[in-house]
């Protein structure tokens, strides 16, 4: 816990401890312990306009008037009549939600965004607290914003936040971060090579399917994204 930072946490376990290990953030890759890599900055541009197909989870777009943070976006392709993007974004002078739908190849005008390293602090009833390392600036980002990734934030990481105008709209993790195996089970008998799978608990509370000679205490990587299991840990 950071100094000052209030306990408990908005959906993560605290008072676990965890394998930080930051590899250089240009890489994205498995964390790894030591080292600083200079925040990343970007050059803030003026709008442009893209195809409603194009839009992604995070891009901010710009519609009658207001500025909106993209939550979602799904592009439907019916066998029969006009393809349509569906998106579900978030007003971000007000945080309500709703959903748009355009044409796949109707353009739309996508905001540039802000993207640099960010140390995260604590969470709170506010909502997660992160500080620029460079100018000590500090920003709260909502639950919604920050996700799924809340289950692999600690104290001290360091994130990659997206905002627009001051304001986080999202959070990139290190695409790999090395764990504990804290729990799992044994192999059922009878099972195919291709199912041979087993679910484990790690130490920050992520639920990942490793395979049988995964034991309690062993420390593996695991892709971030989507909770799987990539290999055991080197080192």
């Amino acid at each position: 816990m950071a100094p000052g930072g209030p306990p408990g946490g908005i959906g993560h376990p605290r008072g676990l401890s965890f394998f930080w290990n930051f590899a250089p953030s240009s890489a994205r890759g498995v964390v790894r312990s030591g080292g600083y890599t200079a925040p990343r900055h970007s050059t803030r541009k003026p709008p442009v306009k893209v195809i409603a197909s194009s839009l992604r989870k995070g891009n901010v777009v710009e519609k009658d008037g207001q500025l909106y943070v993209v939550l979602k976006a799904e592009n439907f392709h019916p066998g029969k009549g006009t393809p349509t993007t569906s998106v579900d974004m978030r007003r971000i002078s007000d945080g309500v939600k709703t959903t748009e739908r355009w044409k796949t190849t109707e353009q739309v005008e996508k905001a540039n965004i802000d993207e640099r390293e960010y140390d995260f602090l604590y969470d709170d009833a506010e909502g997660f607290h992160f500080m620029n390392p460079e100018s000590f600036d500090q920003v709260a980002a909502q639950p919604d914003v920050v996700g799924d990734a809340a289950a692999y934030l600690e104290p001290g990481m360091r994130v990659f936040l997206q905002t627009f105008e001051g304001n986080p709209i999202s959070i990139e993790l290190p695409q790999k971060m090395v764990v504990e195996v804290t729990e799992t089970e044994p192999v059922v008998k009878g099972q195919t090579a291709s199912s041979s799978y087993k679910p484990a608990i790690t130490n920050i509370g992520v639920r990942v399917m490793v395979p049988p000679h995964i034991d309690v205490g062993t420390r593996i990587v695991i892709n971030t994204a989507d909770n799987t299991y990539v290999e055991r840990s080197k080192d």
